[in-house]
């Protein structure tokens, strides 16, 4: 009997791919613009479309609805924010440091392209028992999970104040940046000075969180790391 020669797989084909992945970008781009421009409500899959000079079914083909788009433009966002803090934050450093570039990088990412995306994040986050909030909620906890491990840190080598579970601690540095947010978002026109803002209220959270004998601790740290490193060059 002849050999049967097997029939090769089908190719992928690259270019479609690439082109979906590009229409995808596209979208999300857009739906970033227009749902900071006018909200999870006002905004419309019709607009997306028409702005891109697509049919609204297209966008259809890559997202379900308009929930689900804009949970994605949100998580986005979130990833961009988290990446930033992740990469940035000084571990090596005090943790009052620490709590200074997360404040800082916080009220500029959030407020850096204007107060649209905040808004909307607030406005629904804040949303209980309804499906776009609650689909924020693990990007939420994705972000402040650096703040509770500086925290946590700070009050394992006792430059936080060991009297406060974090639990408390939280939302004493969350909540006046959210009620700063806020206010920058009630008053979009006006500009707000973010650098001496966020410069202020790190002076104020230290002053209520860290430990009495904070800067002893760091003290006795850096006499640690350095009694570590002498005894290692001894080594050599």
């Amino acid at each position: 009997m002849p050999t049967r020669t097997a029939t090769p797989p089908l190719a992928r084909r690259p270019a479609a791919s690439a082109k979906s992945e590009q229409r995808i970008r596209d979208i999300l781009r857009v739906g970033r613009e227009v749902f900071a421009e006018k909200g999870f409500e006002r905004a419309t899959t019709t607009e997306i479309a028409q702005r891109l000079g697509i049919s609204e079914a297209t966008v259809f083909t890559y997202f379900r609805g308009k929930r689900e788009l804009c949970v994605r433009v949100i998580g986005d966002w979130y990833d961009e924010i988290i990446a930033t803090m992740e990469a940035g934050l000084p571990r090596e450093q005090p943790v009052r440091a620490q709590l200074d570039f997360f404040i800082h990088t916080h009220m500029r990412l959030f407020l850096i392209q204007g107060t649209g995306l905040c808004a909307l994040v607030l406005s629904e986050g804040r949303s209980k028992g309804q499906a776009l909030g609650e689909s924020f909620l693990p990007f939420q906890r994705r972000y402040t999970a650096p703040l509770m491990d500086l925290l946590a840190r700070g009050q394992a080598n006792g430059e936080v104040r060991a009297d406060m579970p974090l639990r408390v601690l939280r939302p004493m540095v969350l909540g006046p940046m959210e009620h700063i947010l806020w206010e920058a978002v009630a008053q979009a026109g006006k500009a707000i000075d973010i650098g001496a803002t966020a410069t202020a209220l790190s002076a104020m959270l230290w002053s209520a969180i860290a430990a009495p004998d904070a800067e002893l601790a760091v003290l006795r740290q850096l006499r640690a790391d350095v009694s570590q490193a002498l005894a290692q060059a001894g080594k050599r």
